[in-house]
């Protein structure tokens, strides 16, 4: 490794947009508007590395609230692996959230290399992907459009299952052009939320929380129905939901990839029996 000539630094909110792309090229297939969103949810979040001023690595390490981390976009560009500059830029993300219990969804090959760090694995996320069709869906009052709802409403709902607040985040993912965005009312008050967003490939529905798999279900295909016919969509479910299990299977999707959900130190509280559809692998 050349360790003169090579720096790390925070991104900017343009240089974000260089770490999608990487993204895209490993097929991870990011959302068309993610940057503004990824960016908002922590300014310093973002590392790039540099060999002599030219960009070659990237991660993010995006603080939640004091006490929650969460590792991703942990690239390299192909030729120049295995030269120590991932490491480096790995241990740059680390020191910004040493302290705090640390989350990331890594591909499984690097499980082994993850677990030498400390983390331990909680459970697979594993991608599905469907295709949409012309159907209907029977009206029902209880599905909303979600920003028709009180926004600290929606956090407070939020922070409950996902377990840390991320207010600036939301504010920004819930409006992405050419998303969807709806709300499962239950005795008025909010029991779930899905978001359908635009993708380099088709869609996908992420956040999908629910308190009930009836719920879920509704908003499932209430999002489904609002995308073009014949557009593929992928749902991020947790594998230990059994119920997300049923509703992918009910739908004919197929799984296309999978992660590890592993942290390092004690886990959040989620209530995973709420989880249908993860908000992102990038940033949990």
């Amino acid at each position: 490794m050349d360790s003169q000539h090579y720096q790390i630094r925070n991104m900017t909110h343009d240089e974000v947009s260089l770490a999608i792309d990487w993204a895209a090229s490993e097929g991870w297939n990011p959302g068309l508007q993610d940057q503004d969103s990824f960016f908002a949810a922590d300014e310093t979040g973002f590392l790039l590395g540099l060999l002599n001023g030219n960009p070659i690595a990237c991660i993010s390490a995006v603080k939640y609230e004091h006490d929650f981390g969460f590792i991703g976009f942990y690239l390299v560009k192909p030729e120049f692996r295995g030269h120590g500059y991932g490491l480096k830029i790995w241990q740059a993300a680390m020191n910004a959230l040493a302290g705090r219990t640390v989350g990331l969804d890594g591909v499984l090959s690097q499980q082994d290399n993850y677990k030498k760090y400390g983390f331990q694995l909680a459970y697979p996320n594993i991608r599905y992907q469907g295709l949409s069709a012309v159907f209907s869906v029977p009206p029902s009052s209880a599905v909303v459009e979600l920003l028709s709802r009180n926004e600290e409403e929606i956090n407070q709902f939020d922070r409950h299952i996902f377990s840390k607040a991320r207010r600036v985040f939301l504010a920004n993912w819930l409006r992405q052009p050419g998303s969807t965005a709806l709300a499962y009312l239950e005795d008025n008050r909010l029991a779930g939320y899905g978001v359908a967003r635009p993708c380099r490939v088709g869609y996908k529905i992420g956040p999908l929380f629910a308190k009930t798999p009836e719920q879920a279900e509704q908003l499932f295909l209430s999002l489904i129905s609002s995308l073009p016919h014949r557009t593929s969509y992928f749902l991020d479910i947790p594998s230990i939901n059994s119920h997300a299990v049923d509703l992918v299977n009910r739908h004919a999707m197929q799984p296309v990839f999978e992660t590890a959900r592993m942290y390092l130190g004690q886990a959040p509280a989620v209530p995973i029996e709420y989880v249908y559809g993860v908000t992102s692998f990038e940033l949990g």
